[in-house]
């Protein structure tokens, strides 16, 4: 099959209970593999009635969706496995499917609850503070950061800091991040902290030349500067990974990678532990 031939459009349906937010990365995943059709990607959440349930399947078979639905209450699973038998249409039960196997396994009824993985519990309350820590040790605003961090990012300019220490945040992190300037002063706390924390972010000369011209331009400015400019850059990199060889810390590429990419080969290189869900034990 021709990889590169442009298909028909494709519309999906998302049907959830709550935000729909996996069965939404699902659809974009798999949406990511073709990078030639066209998609149209509908989102009905906060199904809570009958009601609502049929207008949504009604909507997808309207434009001859695909669906995608977590649902957990047992009544409306079943009317949307129903109705999408009866109208032929394509669908997928990312929830219960996986719930029931749990279930039999473990001997345990599973709540039945909606929207249970978003709960308001202690665990959301730090991912909260973990996010609050990583806007007040941003961009090297205070060094003293870095000794409370679980872990602290090193890099130039546009090499996703930023956006990484937000999104480690997200996954209940404490991250501090620090921006490289020849000539700089750098911290003492940096050598204070253990190398094992640290990650160096780098890039590629020409990739951050791109991205850097490319920035000054969204902001009406000329991209010819020396912000942008080849042999800076490449002086900027060396100084980088001058440190980074003398700090003996992980050290990653971010040219090709997006930021879900790096954030966890970070969490593999590190050996840090994803907090961002909770669990619950049966109380006995």
């Amino acid at each position: 099959m021709n990889s590169e031939k442009q298909g028909e459009l494709v519309t999906i349906f998302i049907i959830s209970d709550s935000a729909g937010e996996t069965a939404s990365k699902l659809a974009q995943a798999s949406m990511a593999q073709y990078p030639t059709v066209e998609f149209c990607l509908f989102r009905r959440t906060f199904i809570h009635s009958e009601e609502l349930l049929l207008k949504a399947l009604n909507d997808a078979k309207a434009e001859n969706g695909m669906i995608i639905y977590t649902l957990i209450d047992p009544n409306l699973s079943k009317i949307a496995k129903e109705f999408c038998k009866h109208e032929d249409l394509f669908t997928m039960d990312l929830l219960n499917p996986v719930v029931d196997e749990i279930g039999q396994r473990a001997h345990v009824e599973p709540t039945g609850e909606r929207g249970a993985l978003h709960h308001l519990n202690e665990n959301y309350f730090k991912r909260i503070k973990a996010m609050e820590f990583a806007v007040k040790y941003d961009d090297g605003k205070d060094p003293r950061g870095f000794l409370e961090a679980d872990v602290v990012l090193l890099g130039v300019s546009r090499t996703s800091k930023t956006p990484l220490s937000l999104y480690l945040a997200n996954k209940n992190l404490k991250v501090a991040n620090l921006p490289l300037i020849p000539q700089a002063h750098i911290p003492k706390q940096l050598f204070e902290i253990d190398p094992k924390k640290i990650v160096g972010l780098t890039n590629d000369p020409e990739v951050l030349i791109g991205i850097r011209k490319e920035r000054m331009r969204a902001y009406g400015l000329n991209p010819e500067t020396a912000y942008s400019d080849r042999d800076k850059i490449q002086a900027e990199l060396k100084f980088a990974n001058d440190l980074y060889q003398k700090l003996g810390c992980e050290v990653i590429n971010v040219a090709t990678l997006s930021i879900e990419e790096t954030a966890a080969m970070i969490m593999s290189a590190l050996d840090l532990e994803d907090h961002s869900y909770y669990f619950m034990e049966e109380e006995s």
